[in-house]
């Protein structure tokens, strides 16, 4: 089976070396960064992600490979891994239209690969999974296949145009791709309450819907986050030994050869970075004990998903950012805060996804952390954890400017002793509660599971 879209993580390269100067304003060098670097960054990292997406969908559809199959994709991929070097042009040259033209130019020549893609492996439909073999509507499939693929070539064709008369309005169709699913499904909504119901195949809807509960390979959102999360923490190590190793003429002439004194100046650094790294590690943690418990992805948590490591692409610029400037000036309180906004979303989103899995929890989750099950509250401490202390620290800075970096650094060393104990203080809370609003109602753990199917094979892995 052909390896999905993986370039994502490239795309954070750009934004994680982004030099900020000790005497240059923040504030000034972060509206910089928004509207040029991180928003081109977000947009485009979407964008990618939807690529990847309908590539997963692809491929459910195409069960088999042969030798043409695999060099049509090899030629996507190719396509793919150019990518992130015309979001360097576009990130730096905002205002000139090559960078666009350059990233539209390759979506569509990838869209009319993937159509090549499906005009061939319909044409040889042993190809095909066994359920549109048997079925009746190959030709409809293969239509609305082709239709759904195309969407995001025009997109960008019309993109492209309007940047030789608007090139701002471009940047809007490119944002557009990333809701263009939900977009679509509100305009056929619109549509069937205008004219009424259209009447589909009865097959018609199980592939290539934009329904947000169309279900997505499970294993192949793991697979990319987990590429995510790799190449974030291995650029924050890659800017330790870029930016920290002393000059050996330095150490000889400034520290008398003290090797030991030398590395002494590179002290908050060290620190910044063994903190970032426990936030990467930590928010990788809950991402997998979340994933342990679903049983079943869709496009919602999927679009969920890649918001959560859009923010998580982001923390190589916190842990730059939460040392670069001096010591309790200005710029380092919002350089402070900026990260724990970071921190926020990350976490956020990934408890986002949980609440949506509880809307359909019977077909989404393991019934330890649905309502009602033993580790429900668990799972949710655990979700709520980062987003609760990155917002909290946020406003302590606020109150508490003068400290805003002993609170931050206090904040990234204290949350994994938290997660260590996080079990016992839920357990705790809930006895108290109990006690408090139910003083007569029993310990539930003392009652016995009625029903095998709820023990949770894998709690070892979780605690």
């Amino acid at each position: 089976m052909p390896s999905s879209p993986s370039s994502p993580p490239s795309w954070i390269l750009p934004v994680a070396h982004t030099k900020l100067e000790d005497n240059e304003k923040l504030s000034e060098s972060v509206q910089a960064l928004l509207t040029a670097k991180i928003a081109v960054y977000l947009m485009t990292f979407l964008i990618v992600t939807v690529a990847w997406a309908a590539h997963i969908r692809l491929f459910q559809v195409i069960v088999r490979i042969d030798d043409c199959l695999a060099l049509l994709n090899l030629a996507c991929m190719m396509l793919i891994t150019f990518l992130p070097y015309t979001f360097s042009l576009m990130a730096t040259f905002p205002e000139h239209i090559l960078g666009i033209l350059l990233f539209c130019g390759l979506v569509m020549v990838m869209g009319v690969i993937q159509s090549v893609i499906v005009l061939y492996a319909f044409s040889r439909p042993f190809l095909l999974n066994e359920q549109i073999q048997i079925s009746e509507n190959q030709a409809f499939y293969k239509h609305h296949i082709l239709k759904v693929i195309m969407r995001v070539p025009l997109m960008c064709f019309f993109a492209s145009i309007f940047s030789f008369i608007f090139f701002q309005l471009s940047y809007v169709l490119l944002a557009i791709v990333i809701f263009l699913p939900y977009i679509s499904q509100c305009l056929k909504w619109c549509r069937n309450k205008a004219i009424g119901q259209v009447e589909e195949t009865p097959d018609s809807m199980l592939f290539y819907t934009y329904l947000p509960n169309e279900p997505l390979s499970k294993d192949r959102v793991e697979a990319f986050s987990d590429g995510v999360y790799a190449i974030v923490a291995t650029l924050l190590i890659l800017d330790i030994c870029e930016d920290n190793v002393p000059d050996p003429l330095v150490v000889q002439k400034k520290f008398a050869g003290s090797l030991i004194a030398a590395l002494q100046e590179y002290g908050p650094e060290y620190l910044a970075y063994f903190g970032s790294f426990a936030t990467v590690g930590l928010l990788w943690f809950v991402h997998h004990s979340l994933f342990l418990h679903v049983t079943k992805a869709t496009r919602f948590m999927g679009l969920l998903n890649t918001f959560s490591l859009a923010f998580v692409g982001g923390l190589p610029l916190a842990y730059q950012l939460t040392h670069v400037f001096p010591e309790n000036s200005r710029n380092e309180l919002e350089a402070i805060q900026i990260s724990c906004v970071i921190i926020f979303f990350a976490g956020i989103f990934q408890l986002a996804i949980w609440v949506v899995a509880l809307y359909n929890e019977q077909e989404t989750l393991h019934p330890y952390v649905r309502y009602g099950g033993r580790e429900h509250v668990f799972m949710l401490a655990k979700l709520a954890l980062y987003p609760c202390v990155a917002l909290g620290t946020f406003f302590l800075t606020c109150i508490l400017s003068k400290f805003s970096a002993p609170i931050f650094h206090l904040m990234e060393i204290t949350v994994p002793f938290a997660f260590l104990v996080l079990r016992l203080l839920v357990r705790v809370g809930l006895a108290l509660l109990r006690l408090i609003f139910c003083p007569d109602r029993p310990d539930p753990r003392s009652v016995v599971e009625e029903e095998d199917e709820t023990r949770v094979p894998f709690n070892a892995l979780v605690t």
